[in-house]
């Protein structure tokens, strides 16, 4: 993989995205001073995406849920990086010796951009041959389990809404990248159960003004929580505990166009 070195080009993005972003507000700006990575240890709240585990799963629980399982729950979702010319990821140093490296994984394709100009404006060598590339979050997770370390920069503007959602509910600020559940759109088809989780709140509000008859105050019925802490919950939960039901719906989606696709 190709490393920045002792140079630290994280501080310089840093600054890009703090510029980006405090247009969103100052409440906002504060809580993207740093970036969470899957190395957390959150563990969710027992009463956040509580709606997922039905009494009667309990029961058969026998053993925790395997990495390909939380993996595929993950299939579609597209984020973005910068790569040499032989498909290695260009990392960036977490340490101030610069002992420590990680790659940076961006939620929107133009944040990504904006890392590849950092990219090219540091690293000469790399100016013409590095280049933006998607990688998909099940083959993130993946590698995340062999022990290569990733940051995630989340979308802002989804960072903005569950930042709202958590003062409307009297609660603190938000880490991670946001994710949002309803237990009304759990579905069952083909006798398995989905629990659909977005990456996008406006994704999930047009999915519940088609479902729902309870007209403006959908957003009622939305939780949030971080992706870090649910795949943290699911990777120490029992099979058969309803956490096996999650399925992450990619960004533009409906959960039955995405369920259609993977079961095709």
């Amino acid at each position: 993989m190709e490393s920045w070195g002792q140079s630290n080009p994280l501080i310089s993005f840093s600054r890009f995205i703090h510029q980006h972003c405090v247009r969103l507000g100052t409440h906002f700006e504060n809580s993207t001073k740093q970036f969470i990575t899957l190395h957390q240890q959150h563990f969710y709240p027992q009463s956040l995406f509580s709606s997922f585990i039905h009494p009667k799963h309990a029961l058969a629980a026998t053993s925790t849920l395997t990495p390909n399982h939380v993996a595929n729950s993950l299939t579609g979702t597209k984020v973005y990086t910068v790569s040499n010319s032989n498909n290695e990821f260009v990392l960036i140093s977490d340490s101030p010796d610069g002992a420590k490296s990680i790659g940076l994984l961006c939620f929107r394709q133009e944040d990504a951009e904006a890392f590849l100009s950092q990219v090219r404006s540091r690293k000469g060598e790399l100016r013409g041959k590095a280049r933006v590339v998607p990688i998909t979050l099940d083959q993130v997770y993946m590698l995340k389990v062999e022990g290569i370390a990733f940051r995630f920069l989340p979308d802002p503007i989804q960072i903005k809404n569950a930042l709202e959602m958590r003062a409307a509910s009297n609660k603190g600020g938000f880490d991670g990248v946001p994710v949002f559940q309803s237990d009304l759109l759990v579905v069952k088809k083909k006798n398995k159960r989905y629990c659909p989780v977005y990456f996008s709140k406006e994704d999930i509000e047009k999915e519940l003004s088609l479902v729902s008859r309870r007209g403006p105050g959908v957003s009622q019925h939305i939780m949030v929580g971080s992706l870090e802490d649910v795949l943290k919950k699911m990777e120490v939960s029992e099979k058969n505990s309803g956490w096996e039901d999650l399925i992450f719906i990619p960004p533009g989606k409906s959960h039955s166009q995405h369920i259609q696709e993977i079961d095709a």
